[in-house]
């Protein structure tokens, strides 16, 4: 399989089909939404920020500053993190992300030391955030004076530091289960299992080439004969336009952002599961002009239609062990 990049894609007909191919990287920015206030993102970062959305924003700025800088590896780490802890909040992620980059598994002091590790001498943590959660009994429970279990509810966060492995120092931990290098394994037929259960048919259909696949709505056609490995990743990708694309986020989008976001899913999923993905595009920051609200929500549901994908093949957080918040 060619290395996968997050790349403009070219459609294999009208009748608004999206459709992947691999292709030259654009090299101009992509026509947005005129009106910056019309994302959503915008409006809520516009007010005043809750500690998550601060993150959230700190951790996008960053990203473009170095982007900007000409540091186009970040995107990657960005991408790479989303993959290695995708059960970890979006806002948490593009902290770790941010703080750093090679994190691989992370715990709080506590957490280490019953895995018997300690956090070497002077190394720095990296803030998270954790919730802090309450007890609250429901107003009419509260009236007629009943007994039951008040609700656990989240009141707030906090900020709270836990250590990459690399950290750390002590007994050796258990090794994961990893899929291995280029097999896809069971993944392929859990995907097709997760497409009918959301009711998307899937066909092979030679007509489409040069296109790889084609996002129909409700329906996704493979091109018949691709490697396993490159069949697995195209069809996450058409999985992700079915789920992000099909929706009221279609009339505000842009083909290139909705191709660029489907391609980030496939690349974050493919790192998930144990392919060699290649690098990320510097060019995905080029679609925002530089606009952090428009990055930072689409960075977000990038994670979240991932993370769904990845959930429905039972793909473990490497992480999942050593969380000490999410």
């Amino acid at each position: 399989m060619s290395p996968a990049t997050v790349t403009s894609i070219a459609d294999a007909a009208s009748n608004g089909r999206t459709s992947r191919r691999y292709a030259a990287p654009h090299s101009k920015n992509a026509a947005q939404r005129t009106n910056p206030s019309d994302s959503p993102y915008q409006e809520r970062t516009s007010q005043k920020d809750n500690p998550t959305q601060a993150l959230i924003r700190q951790a996008v700025d960053y990203l473009i500053r170095q982007l900007e800088a000409g540091h186009s590896d970040m995107l990657a780490a960005y991408l790479r993190t989303m993959a290695r802890f995708h059960n970890y909040s979006f806002g948490n992620i593009l902290q770790i992300a941010r703080q750093r980059p090679t994190a691989t598994r992370v715990g709080g002091y506590g957490k280490w030391k019953e895995l018997g590790r300690f956090v070497k001498r002077g190394e720095k943590g990296i803030q998270i955030l954790a919730p802090v959660t309450g007890y609250r009994r429901r107003k009419d429970e509260a009236e007629d004076q009943t007994e039951s279990k008040p609700q656990r509810i989240v009141i707030g966060f906090r900020p709270v530091y836990v250590f990459d492995h690399e950290q750390t120092e002590g007994a050796d931990l258990p090794e994961l289960n990893h899929t291995i290098l280029g097999d896809v394994g069971g993944n392929r037929d859990r995907l097709v299992e997760f497409l009918a259960q959301q009711n998307i048919v899937l066909e092979f259909d030679q007509s489409i080439a040069p296109a790889l696949g084609v996002s129909y709505g409700g329906r996704i056609a493979l091109l018949p004969g691709q490697a396993k490995a490159e069949e697995f990743t195209t069809l996450v990708h058409e999985t992700a336009h079915e789920l992000l694309h099909r929706s009221e986020r279609r009339t505000f989008t842009t083909k290139v952002v909705r191709e660029t976001e489907a391609e980030a899913v496939a690349f974050i999923v493919g790192q998930a599961v144990g392919l060699e993905m290649g690098t990320a595009s510097s060019d995905y920051i080029q679609l925002y002009n530089g606009n952090a609200s428009l990055l930072a929500e689409s960075l977000e549901v990038v994670q979240h239609t991932a993370s769904t994908i990845l959930r429905a093949l039972h793909v473990e957080d490497e992480s999942e062990p050593f969380r000490a918040a999410s």
